[in-house]
Parts: C-alpha cells; sequence; structure tokens
C-alpha cells in the first residue's frame, strides 16, 4: 500500500503568504500617505490590490515580477482616478517594495522534517510539486533542505492547473489510486486533484490568499480529508488505508 504523495511548496511546507499580507500592509500605508487628500482607506487599496493580483495571475501565472507590477497598477488606477500625478521614484520604490517579497527567510512550518521524514520511512514515494517562478522556488527548495526528500521529483510550473497537474502525473505514470495531493490551496491543489481523480488532503491555513479560495464542488473519487496541520498528515493517511484494507 505504499503511495505517491504530492506536496504543495508555500503554505504547505513553508510560510509564504504571511509575507504577502505584511509587504500589502506596508504598500497600503504608502498609498494611505501619498492619496491621504482623498481619504483613501486601507481597506480599499487592499481590495483594488487583490482585485487587479489577481486577474493578474490569471493571465500570466505566478511570474515573479507580476506581484510588485500589482502594486504598479494600483498605483496607477488611483492617480487616474483622483487624478493624481503619477510619479516614477513612487512606482520605482513601490516596485522594490513588491520584489522584497522574495527575499524574506525561509521558515518551515512546525514539524515539516519530521512529517515527511516518517513518511519516507514508511515507503512512500514523495513528490513536491509548486508553482512559481523557478528561480526563486528553487532558491526556497535548497535553503529548507527539501532535496533529500524528493530528489528528482520536483515540479515547478508556471500554471498550476489540472493541465499541469495531469502532466506530472503522465510523466510519472503514477497509478491514480494510490497518488495523494497535499496543499493549501483549493484552487491549485485540491481540485485539479479531484479532478485528476486523486486523493486529497487539503491543508487549511487561518489566512489564506483569496485566489486560492473556492467552493469545493469536485467529488472525490478517493480519500478528500481536511486537516489543520502538516503533521496529522501521516496518520491522516495511515487511517484511511487502514480502513481501506479492512
Amino acid at each position: 500500500m505504499k503511495q505517491n504523495i504530492l506536496f504543495d511548496l508555500d503554505d504547505t511546507l513553508i510560510h509564504c503568504n504571511k509575507y504577502f499580507h505584511f509587504v500589502q500592509e506596508q504598500f497600503a500605508d504608502l498609498m494611505t500617505t501619498w492619496f491621504a487628500p482623498h481619504a483613501l482607506t486601507k481597506q480599499a487599496v487592499l481590495a483594488k490590490h487583490s482585485e487587479i493580483d489577481i486577474a493578474g495571475v490569471q493571465i500570466v501565472g505566478f511570474k515573479s515580477e507580476h506581484f510588485p507590477q500589482s502594486f504598479v497598477d494600483t498605483y496607477r488606477y488611483y492617480s487616474a482616478l483622483y487624478g493624481r500625478t503619477e510619479s516614477a521614484d513612487e512606482e520605482s520604490l513601490l516596485w522594490k517594495l513588491g520584489l522584497s517579497v522574495f527575499e524574506q527567510e525561509i521558515e518551515p512550518y512546525p514539524h515539516m522534517n519530521e512529517t515527511l521524514e516518517s513518511l519516507s520511512a514508511e515507503g512512500h514515494r514523495l513528490h513536491l510539486y509548486t508553482g512559481g517562478d523557478p528561480v526563486i522556488q528553487k532558491r526556497k527548495i535548497e535553503k529548507a533542505g527539501l532535496e533529500r526528500f524528493f530528489h528528482d521529483r520536483i515540479y515547478i510550473h508556471m500554471h498550476k492547473n489540472v493541465e499541469a497537474l495531469k502532466d506530472i502525473l503522465h510523466m510519472q505514470r503514477l497509478r491514480l489510486a494510490d497518488t495523494w495531493m497535499v496543499g493549501n490551496s483549493v484552487r491549485t491543489d485540491v481540485l485539479p486533484a479531484l479532478s485528476c481523480g486523486l486523493h486529497a488532503i487539503y491543508l487549511k491555513q487561518e489566512r489564506e490568499w483569496d485566489y486560492n479560495v473556492l467552493p469545493i464542488d469536485a467529488k472525490p473519487s478517493g480519500a478528500f480529508l481536511t486537516l489543520s496541520a502538516l503533521s496529522q498528515v501521516p496518520s491522516a493517511i495511515g487511517a484511511y488505508l487502514s480502513q481501506d484494507r479492512s
């Protein structure tokens, strides 16, 4: 009953969203300062930025340049709305702020190593499937020391969707009934896995990126579990496999 287990990276194995939220708060503070005469609120800035950010991701995927560009595009939106003259210096500052999110330290989720070690010791074959800029994602993987668990089974895609997942399944010749997807994103982890007929573990986080949140309307072919901590994954898979054998 050895399984193939695909793990997402960001906000499944290592922290990510909290750094984006931190930088977004800095962005909103700058905007409300610059647009103070127009009584622009942080809530309005963050809502408009989320709209522009998500729309862009759906077009270009997880390109690193997209996030700072979304700051600049939001700034230009409000400049046009209020008739405020755009400043090259302000746009340059926003671009640098957006890029700074990719310079944060790597922070694993609690029990990351123990979880992966436990699954490996049980004989399961671990895969890492992440979305983003290959250079940035490879740096994260290296700093987190994850190559020892995943070896050559690391897949980085700019667009993380059903088609990308199907390519991995076909390339690795993975048997659907023995394959799991573990991730925090309903959009890019859970729904594609369920659509492909895999087992899925939704690792629900307290504060999620709006892009990742969608109704779960796909019918599972196998297991579909919702967990709140990475450390729960080995026992959850083990319990399902024991039940399936009985």
